[in-house]
Protein backbone atom coordinates (compact mmCIF):
# COMPACT_ATOMS: atom_id res chain seq x y z
CA UNK A 1 0.00 0.00 0.00
CA UNK A 2 1.16 3.50 -1.09
CA UNK A 3 2.21 6.33 1.65
CA UNK A 4 -0.46 8.22 2.49
CA UNK A 5 -0.50 12.00 1.10
CA UNK A 6 -0.62 14.76 3.77
CA UNK A 7 -1.00 18.53 3.84
CA UNK A 8 2.96 18.26 4.00
CA UNK A 9 3.78 16.70 0.51
CA UNK A 10 1.45 19.56 -0.67
CA UNK A 11 3.58 22.42 1.09
CA UNK A 12 6.70 20.82 0.17
CA UNK A 13 5.94 20.67 -3.47
CA UNK A 14 4.82 24.37 -3.51
CA UNK A 15 7.86 25.52 -0.91
CA UNK A 16 4.76 26.92 1.13
CA UNK A 17 3.90 26.12 4.79
CA UNK A 18 1.57 23.84 6.32
CA UNK A 19 -0.03 26.37 7.67
CA UNK A 20 -0.87 27.96 4.19
CA UNK A 21 -2.11 24.91 2.92
CA UNK A 22 -4.36 24.42 5.56
CA UNK A 23 -6.02 27.91 5.41
CA UNK A 24 -5.99 27.77 1.06
CA UNK A 25 -7.95 23.95 1.27
CA UNK A 26 -10.29 24.99 4.35
CA UNK A 27 -10.67 28.18 2.79
CA UNK A 28 -9.85 30.24 5.79
CA UNK A 29 -8.38 34.12 5.21
CA UNK A 30 -4.67 34.18 5.10
CA UNK A 31 -3.82 33.39 1.28
CA UNK A 32 -4.18 34.89 -2.05
CA UNK A 33 -6.95 33.53 -4.38
CA UNK A 34 -3.82 32.67 -6.48
CA UNK A 35 -1.93 30.39 -4.23
CA UNK A 36 -5.58 28.85 -2.85
CA UNK A 37 -5.89 27.67 -6.42
CA UNK A 38 -2.39 26.53 -6.81
CA UNK A 39 -2.87 24.22 -3.51
CA UNK A 40 -6.42 22.62 -4.74
CA UNK A 41 -5.09 21.74 -7.79
CA UNK A 42 -1.79 20.15 -6.38
CA UNK A 43 -3.81 18.37 -4.31
CA UNK A 44 -5.96 16.76 -7.24
CA UNK A 45 -2.58 16.35 -9.13
CA UNK A 46 -1.28 14.21 -6.17
CA UNK A 47 -4.40 12.99 -5.28
CA UNK A 48 -4.95 14.37 -1.83
CA UNK A 49 -8.05 13.80 -0.02
CA UNK A 50 -9.58 16.89 1.87
CA UNK A 51 -13.52 17.42 2.52
CA UNK A 52 -14.22 20.74 4.57
CA UNK A 53 -16.66 20.77 7.12
CA UNK A 54 -20.40 22.59 6.70
CA UNK A 55 -19.24 25.13 8.97
CA UNK A 56 -15.92 26.06 6.95
CA UNK A 57 -17.81 25.56 3.92
CA UNK A 58 -20.61 27.73 5.35
CA UNK A 59 -18.78 30.34 6.81
CA UNK A 60 -15.05 30.76 5.49
CA UNK A 61 -15.08 30.68 1.73
CA UNK A 62 -18.17 32.64 0.67
CA UNK A 63 -17.87 36.49 1.50
CA UNK A 64 -20.12 37.55 4.17
CA UNK A 65 -20.65 41.40 2.24
CA UNK A 66 -19.72 42.74 5.99
CA UNK A 67 -16.57 45.52 6.60
CA UNK A 68 -15.86 46.14 10.06
CA UNK A 69 -14.51 49.60 11.14
CA UNK A 70 -13.57 49.94 14.76
CA UNK A 71 -11.89 51.94 17.50
CA UNK A 72 -11.73 53.25 20.94
CA UNK A 73 -13.71 54.48 22.69
CA UNK A 74 -11.87 57.46 23.02
CA UNK A 75 -11.41 57.72 19.38
CA UNK A 76 -15.26 57.68 18.91
CA UNK A 77 -15.52 60.64 21.64
CA UNK A 78 -13.00 63.01 19.17
CA UNK A 79 -16.24 63.34 16.87
CA UNK A 80 -14.98 66.05 14.61
CA UNK A 81 -12.24 63.60 13.93
CA UNK A 82 -13.98 60.58 13.64
CA UNK A 83 -17.12 61.70 12.35
CA UNK A 84 -15.37 62.96 9.29
CA UNK A 85 -13.30 60.08 9.00
CA UNK A 86 -16.20 57.66 9.44
CA UNK A 87 -18.36 59.32 6.40
CA UNK A 88 -15.70 59.03 4.42
CA UNK A 89 -15.45 55.40 4.52
CA UNK A 90 -18.76 54.48 4.62
CA UNK A 91 -19.37 56.65 1.43
CA UNK A 92 -16.62 54.40 -0.10
CA UNK A 93 -17.70 51.22 1.59
CA UNK A 94 -21.23 51.63 0.27
CA UNK A 95 -20.33 52.37 -3.02
CA UNK A 96 -18.64 49.10 -3.36
CA UNK A 97 -22.14 47.46 -2.24
CA UNK A 98 -20.85 46.26 0.80
CA UNK A 99 -21.79 46.69 4.45
CA UNK A 100 -20.36 48.48 7.37
CA UNK A 101 -20.61 47.25 11.00
CA UNK A 102 -18.79 49.87 13.71
CA UNK A 103 -18.32 48.89 16.95
CA UNK A 104 -16.38 50.90 19.63
CA UNK A 105 -14.02 48.96 21.97
CA UNK A 106 -14.11 49.89 25.81
CA UNK A 107 -11.19 49.32 28.47
CA UNK A 108 -12.20 46.55 29.33
CA UNK A 109 -12.87 44.87 26.40
CA UNK A 110 -9.48 45.91 25.40
CA UNK A 111 -7.23 44.98 28.55
CA UNK A 112 -9.05 40.95 27.84
CA UNK A 113 -8.64 41.11 24.20
CA UNK A 114 -11.88 40.25 23.70
CA UNK A 115 -12.87 41.10 19.82
CA UNK A 116 -16.28 42.49 18.74
CA UNK A 117 -18.34 38.92 17.88
CA UNK A 118 -18.85 39.57 13.78
CA UNK A 119 -14.67 39.37 14.11
CA UNK A 120 -14.33 36.52 16.40
CA UNK A 121 -17.06 34.89 14.28
CA UNK A 122 -15.15 35.96 10.97
CA UNK A 123 -18.73 37.38 9.90
CA UNK A 124 -16.60 40.34 8.17
CA UNK A 125 -14.34 40.32 4.65
CA UNK A 126 -12.28 43.18 6.41
CA UNK A 127 -11.75 45.26 9.53
CA UNK A 128 -10.69 49.02 9.45
CA UNK A 129 -9.17 49.94 12.99
CA UNK A 130 -9.15 53.78 13.36
CA UNK A 131 -6.39 54.87 15.72
CA UNK A 132 -4.46 53.43 18.72
CA UNK A 133 -5.89 50.61 20.82
CA UNK A 134 -3.37 48.66 21.66
CA UNK A 135 -0.96 47.02 20.21
CA UNK A 136 -1.42 43.54 21.03
CA UNK A 137 -5.32 44.10 20.73
CA UNK A 138 -4.68 44.66 17.11
CA UNK A 139 -2.02 41.61 16.63
CA UNK A 140 -5.30 39.60 18.13
CA UNK A 141 -7.50 40.72 15.46
CA UNK A 142 -4.59 40.12 12.67
CA UNK A 143 -4.11 36.42 14.20
CA UNK A 144 -7.54 36.24 12.86
CA UNK A 145 -6.03 36.44 9.29
CA UNK A 146 -9.21 38.69 8.27
CA UNK A 147 -7.67 41.40 6.18
CA UNK A 148 -6.85 44.52 8.10
CA UNK A 149 -6.21 48.20 7.55
CA UNK A 150 -4.72 50.74 10.29
CA UNK A 151 -5.96 54.24 10.33
CA UNK A 152 -3.81 57.00 11.69
CA UNK A 153 -1.90 54.06 13.51
CA UNK A 154 1.06 52.04 12.86
CA UNK A 155 3.59 50.27 15.56
CA UNK A 156 6.74 48.38 14.52
CA UNK A 157 5.10 45.52 15.99
CA UNK A 158 2.07 45.09 14.03
CA UNK A 159 2.67 43.93 10.82
CA UNK A 160 -0.35 45.58 8.79
CA UNK A 161 -0.99 47.95 6.12
CA UNK A 162 -1.64 51.59 7.20
CA UNK A 163 -3.19 55.12 5.89
CA UNK A 164 -1.16 58.20 8.21
CA UNK A 165 -0.67 60.91 8.00
CA UNK A 166 2.95 62.54 7.60
CA UNK A 167 3.12 63.65 11.07
CA UNK A 168 7.04 64.40 10.97
CA UNK A 169 6.86 66.23 7.60
CA UNK A 170 3.71 67.98 8.97
CA UNK A 171 5.41 69.12 12.38
CA UNK A 172 8.46 70.16 10.05
CA UNK A 173 6.68 72.08 7.63
CA UNK A 174 5.02 74.24 11.04
CA UNK A 175 8.33 74.96 12.97
CA UNK A 176 9.89 75.82 9.94
CA UNK A 177 6.83 78.50 9.24
CA UNK A 178 7.38 79.45 12.68
CA UNK A 179 11.40 79.86 12.23
CA UNK A 180 10.94 81.75 8.73
CA UNK A 181 8.57 84.36 10.84
CA UNK A 182 11.94 84.79 13.05
CA UNK A 183 11.21 82.89 15.73
CA UNK A 184 14.00 81.11 17.92
CA UNK A 185 12.57 80.41 21.07
CA UNK A 186 9.63 77.94 19.78
CA UNK A 187 7.66 76.01 22.45
CA UNK A 188 6.39 72.15 21.85
CA UNK A 189 3.74 70.94 23.79
CA UNK A 190 2.21 67.46 23.49
CA UNK A 191 2.60 63.98 25.37
CA UNK A 192 4.99 62.33 22.93
CA UNK A 193 4.13 58.97 24.51
CA UNK A 194 0.48 59.05 23.85
CA UNK A 195 0.74 57.68 19.95
CA UNK A 196 3.32 57.36 17.71
CA UNK A 197 1.66 60.50 15.59
CA UNK A 198 2.62 63.26 18.48
CA UNK A 199 6.27 61.61 18.97
CA UNK A 200 6.65 62.06 15.52
CA UNK A 201 5.33 65.78 15.44
CA UNK A 202 7.84 66.44 17.98
CA UNK A 203 10.18 64.48 16.20
CA UNK A 204 9.50 66.88 13.15
CA UNK A 205 9.88 70.30 15.20
CA UNK A 206 13.36 68.94 16.35
CA UNK A 207 14.65 68.41 12.52
CA UNK A 208 13.43 72.14 11.49
CA UNK A 209 15.59 73.31 14.21
CA UNK A 210 18.24 71.04 13.23
CA UNK A 211 18.00 72.08 9.80
CA UNK A 212 18.46 75.99 11.06
CA UNK A 213 21.27 75.06 13.33
CA UNK A 214 19.35 75.81 16.22
CA UNK A 215 18.89 73.82 19.33
CA UNK A 216 15.57 73.69 21.00
CA UNK A 217 15.60 74.85 24.51
CA UNK A 218 14.71 71.69 26.51
CA UNK A 219 12.59 73.58 29.12
CA UNK A 220 10.03 74.50 26.93
CA UNK A 221 9.47 71.23 25.44
CA UNK A 222 6.04 69.92 27.44
CA UNK A 223 6.57 66.19 26.25
CA UNK A 224 4.22 64.63 28.71
CA UNK A 225 1.05 67.43 28.47
CA UNK A 226 -2.32 66.50 29.50
CA UNK A 227 -5.30 68.92 27.87
CA UNK A 228 -5.96 70.41 30.93
CA UNK A 229 -6.28 74.28 31.38
CA UNK A 230 -4.62 74.17 34.86
CA UNK A 231 -1.89 71.96 33.61
CA UNK A 232 -0.69 73.83 30.50
CA UNK A 233 -1.00 77.45 32.52
CA UNK A 234 1.23 76.35 35.19
CA UNK A 235 3.93 75.57 32.65
CA UNK A 236 3.49 78.96 30.98
CA UNK A 237 3.37 80.57 34.03
CA UNK A 238 7.03 78.35 35.88
CA UNK A 239 8.92 79.62 32.51
CA UNK A 240 11.57 82.44 33.82
CA UNK A 241 11.80 83.05 30.39
CA UNK A 242 8.88 83.34 27.72
CA UNK A 243 9.42 81.38 24.11
CA UNK A 244 8.26 84.16 21.37
CA UNK A 245 6.24 81.25 19.28
CA UNK A 246 4.60 77.56 20.62
CA UNK A 247 4.21 74.39 18.90
CA UNK A 248 1.14 72.43 19.83
CA UNK A 249 1.02 68.55 18.34
CA UNK A 250 -3.40 69.27 18.43
CA UNK A 251 -6.04 72.04 18.25
CA UNK A 252 -6.79 71.23 22.03
CA UNK A 253 -3.63 72.22 23.25
CA UNK A 254 -3.55 74.97 21.20
CA UNK A 255 -6.72 76.15 22.34
CA UNK A 256 -5.35 76.07 25.65
CA UNK A 257 -2.07 77.61 25.29
CA UNK A 258 -3.83 80.40 23.24
CA UNK A 259 -5.69 81.13 26.51
CA UNK A 260 -3.70 80.68 28.85
CA UNK A 261 -1.22 83.25 27.53
CA UNK A 262 -4.44 85.17 27.33
CA UNK A 263 -5.02 84.84 30.87
CA UNK A 264 -1.45 85.28 32.23
CA UNK A 265 -1.49 88.66 30.38
CA UNK A 266 0.25 88.20 27.15
CA UNK A 267 -0.96 88.89 23.65
CA UNK A 268 -1.24 86.41 20.98
CA UNK A 269 0.07 87.07 18.74
CA UNK A 270 2.34 90.29 19.63
CA UNK A 271 3.56 88.57 22.40
CA UNK A 272 3.59 85.43 21.51
CA UNK A 273 2.78 83.37 18.08
CA UNK A 274 0.85 79.86 18.29
CA UNK A 275 0.46 77.03 15.84
CA UNK A 276 -1.07 73.84 16.39
CA UNK A 277 -2.19 70.55 13.80
CA UNK A 278 -5.92 68.84 12.91
CA UNK A 279 -7.23 72.13 11.67
CA UNK A 280 -10.61 71.37 14.00
CA UNK A 281 -13.28 73.36 15.33
CA UNK A 282 -10.84 74.36 18.35
CA UNK A 283 -7.89 76.18 15.70
CA UNK A 284 -11.18 77.84 14.22
CA UNK A 285 -13.31 79.22 17.23
CA UNK A 286 -10.81 80.40 18.79
CA UNK A 287 -9.84 84.20 19.33
CA UNK A 288 -7.63 84.56 17.66
CA UNK A 289 -8.10 81.66 15.28
CA UNK A 290 -5.01 79.74 15.05
CA UNK A 291 -2.89 78.65 12.37
CA UNK A 292 -2.49 74.85 11.86
CA UNK A 293 -1.92 72.03 9.80
CA UNK A 294 -4.64 70.79 7.82
CA UNK A 295 -5.50 66.71 7.47
CA UNK A 296 -7.39 65.54 5.13
CA UNK A 297 -10.06 63.17 6.73
CA UNK A 298 -11.88 62.24 3.26
CA UNK A 299 -8.72 61.28 1.80
CA UNK A 300 -7.77 59.07 5.33
CA UNK A 301 -11.46 56.95 4.47
CA UNK A 302 -10.63 56.48 0.78
CA UNK A 303 -7.47 55.39 0.76
CA UNK A 304 -7.75 53.23 3.79
CA UNK A 305 -11.00 51.41 2.41
CA UNK A 306 -9.00 51.29 -1.69
CA UNK A 307 -5.82 49.60 0.03
CA UNK A 308 -8.13 47.03 2.23
CA UNK A 309 -10.22 46.02 -1.18
CA UNK A 310 -6.43 45.49 -2.44
CA UNK A 311 -5.12 43.89 0.53
CA UNK A 312 -8.42 41.31 0.19
CA UNK A 313 -7.25 40.41 -3.26
CA UNK A 314 -3.82 40.34 -2.36
CA UNK A 315 -3.11 38.96 0.84
CA UNK A 316 0.26 37.47 0.23
CA UNK A 317 1.87 40.86 -0.77
CA UNK A 318 4.56 42.43 1.83
CA UNK A 319 2.88 45.73 3.90
CA UNK A 320 2.24 49.01 2.96
CA UNK A 321 2.02 52.24 4.60
CA UNK A 322 0.37 55.42 2.42
CA UNK A 323 1.28 58.57 3.91
CA UNK A 324 -1.22 61.68 3.42
CA UNK A 325 0.48 65.52 3.07
CA UNK A 326 -0.79 68.14 5.69
CA UNK A 327 -1.43 71.78 4.41
CA UNK A 328 -0.52 74.89 6.71
CA UNK A 329 -3.29 77.18 7.41
CA UNK A 330 -2.39 80.60 8.36
CA UNK A 331 -4.54 81.85 10.28
CA UNK A 332 -3.99 85.34 13.15
CA UNK A 333 -2.24 83.32 15.84
CA UNK A 334 1.29 83.85 14.25
CA UNK A 335 2.99 86.55 12.90
CA UNK A 336 6.85 87.37 12.85
CA UNK A 337 8.96 88.06 16.33
CA UNK A 338 8.47 91.37 17.92
CA UNK A 339 12.09 93.05 17.18
CA UNK A 340 11.48 95.36 20.19
CA UNK A 341 10.56 92.30 22.24
CA UNK A 342 13.87 90.01 21.24
CA UNK A 343 16.12 93.04 21.92
CA UNK A 344 14.57 93.71 26.23
CA UNK A 345 14.79 89.74 26.29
Amino acid sequence: MGKRITMQDIADRLNISKNSVSQALSGKPGVSEETRQLVLKTANEIGYQYTPTSSQTKNETMPTGNIALIASEFAFSMKSFFGEIYLSVEEEVTKRNKNLLIQSINNHSREQLILPPFIDKGQVDGVLILSHISTEYINKILETGIPTILIDHHHPEIAADAVLTNNRFGAYTATKYLLDLGHREIAFVGNIDFSPSYQERWEGYHLAHREYGIEPTENFQLKDALEEGPVINHFIDQLEKQPTAWFCVNDGLGYLVTSGLQALGFKVPDDASVCSFDNGQLSQLSTPSITTMDIDFKAFGQNAVEKLFWRMENRDAPHQEVLLPTTLIERHSTQKVNKKDKIKQ
